[in-house]
């Protein structure tokens, strides 16, 4: 009980502070709006944490900084760790290998939620041509680009077809893959917590 209620707790702790790290990386676009009070305020509780992911080159090309989304996965996995360990009624391995095998999902899902709504974002654009040459779009190109080839090579084999098609396909069976993921791993999880040991 005194378990269930803590992890309900820190769940939502996790919950609040990744929705404070979700503002600051907005803000960080509109650098106003940093200059705040409120700005500084969130970033003073949030920047030790992203940081931590900035400093890792592995993280960052030369155009686009991933950090932010890699600490945001990060906080995605351990809330939903918490938030499984807050219904847990025994624990056992398979609840062991149940978490982490929902702690994997829950980071692959993260990115792959991310990947379907910058493709969107991207589609909506690219459909009402706005500022097509703006900083923007080539950001955002140089994040979805290399999963949207190899999902459109696999899909028409090699022929060509236009970015809008691209961007569809892509985005079809990015979500596809979510969901029958999403099964697949709930239907191992239910598995894996009914074993008896």
């Amino acid at each position: 009980m005194i378990l269930t209620t803590l992890a309900r707790i820190v769940s939502g702790v996790v919950s609040v502070y990744m929705l404070l790290c979700i503002v600051r990386v907005f803000f960080s676009w509109v650098p106003s709006l940093v200059n705040t009070k409120g700005g500084r305020l969130i970033a003073r509780f949030t920047d030790p944490y992203l940081d931590l992911f900035h400093g890792i080159e592995l993280f960052r090309t030369p155009n686009v900084d991933f950090s932010p989304i890699v600490a945001l996965a990060v906080l995605s996995v351990v809330n939903n760790l918490f938030m499984t360990l807050s219904y847990a009624v025994r624990i056992t391995f398979g609840f062991i290998l149940s978490l982490i095998l929902d702690a994997g999902w829950s980071a692959i899902s993260f990115l792959l939620g991310f990947f379907l709504v910058i493709v969107l974002v991207r589609t909506i654009g690219f459909i009402a041509r706005i500022a097509t040459l703006h900083p923007l779009w080539q950001i955002l190109d140089g994040i979805i680009n290399p999963l949207l080839f190899k999902v459109n090579r696999l899909i028409y084999r090699g022929r060509a077809v236009d970015y809008l098609q691209g961007l569809i396909t892509g985005f079809v069976v990015v979500l596809l893959a979510r969901g029958l993921g999403g099964w697949i791993v709930r239907m191992l999880t239910s598995f894996l917590m009914s074993l008896p040991f």
